[in-house]
């Protein structure tokens, strides 16, 4: 992946190590992924090299927790459905300062150091990422996970997650939001499905500029659980559906991104 710094080490899925291992002081602070809250939201999407996505996933799992000893939160990693090339995962962080800590801590520390190189031989770009938080006070995508499956959980679908992605303007959000949950959410329910947290553009300053995010852009992310790929079919052809979606596209500043994504066995959001 293209490195932002002007002496990269080795490349990363996750952003680069920084300069020096995190200090032991970060370490004494870790948090357990049960307590950690999740105020700042980055939605990831990553494209693999072609067929090497079910690798990806099995090594990817394997970090979770080491990730969440620093004081992250791994909300989800998916499978794109109509992506066969392409892995989404989101996570959370307490706040812009807790990022920094516990990026610099994990990256910084002996586990991503013997799995990095293996993780970047997969992949071809990790620069999609959005930097985000709730679009209104109660609650999160990390009081919604499950507790996550051990790492011998068999590979098999639990629950489908659609996301669909709105660039629109800062001042038009709440509104936004407002119109697709009264016109969306009674046709998710019909469908067997329930909108989750919404959640918005985080205009603020990068606390780890070695892990790029997109700037310049103000998005509206809403998301909603199903419990298998027919529900999601069966929504997707409503009319009634469309039109709603039509109601609301009024206030969309640009094209919409829609994201069918399939839990990976070890997803906490399932």
């Amino acid at each position: 992946m293209p490195i932002r710094d002007s002496n990269p080490p080795q490349s990363t899925p996750f952003g680069p190590p920084p300069p020096a291992a995190a200090t032991s002081a970060i370490a004494d602070r870790a948090i357990t992924s049960a307590a950690a809250g999740s105020a700042v939201v980055e939605l990831r999407q990553y494209t693999l090299v072609p067929r090497a996505r079910d690798a990806f996933v099995a090594l990817f799992e394997q970090l979770l927790e080491p990730q969440e000893e620093t004081g992250m939160r791994v909300l989800g990693q998916f499978r794109d459905l109509d992506r066969p090339d392409a892995f989404v995962w989101l996570r959370g962080f307490p706040d812009m300062t807790r990022r920094r800590e516990v990026l610099e801590a994990f990256y910084g520390g002996p586990v991503w150091a013997a799995h990095r190189e293996r993780l970047n031989a997969m992949l071809i770009d990790s620069d999609d990422v959005l930097l985000l938080e709730p679009a209104k006070p109660g609650p999160s995508l990390a009081d919604l996970a499950a507790p996550r499956p051990p790492v011998s959980t068999p590979d098999q679908p639990a629950g489908w997650l659609l996301v669909e992605v709105s660039p629109v303007a800062p001042s038009d959000t709440e509104q936004y939001l407002r119109r697709y949950r009264q016109a969306i959410t009674p046709l998710v329910a019909a469908a067997g499905g329930r909108l989750l947290p919404a959640l918005r553009t985080l205009h603020a300053v990068n606390t780890f500029p070695r892990l790029p995010v997109r700037g310049g852009v103000h998005m509206a992310v809403t998301l909603a659980r199903f419990p298998d790929q027919h529900a999601t079919a069966a929504l997707a052809s409503q009319p009634a559906y469309k039109a709603a979606l039509a109601d609301a596209m009024g206030l969309v500043a640009g094209p919409m991104q829609r994201l069918r994504l399939i839990p990976t066995p070890r997803s906490a959001l399932r």
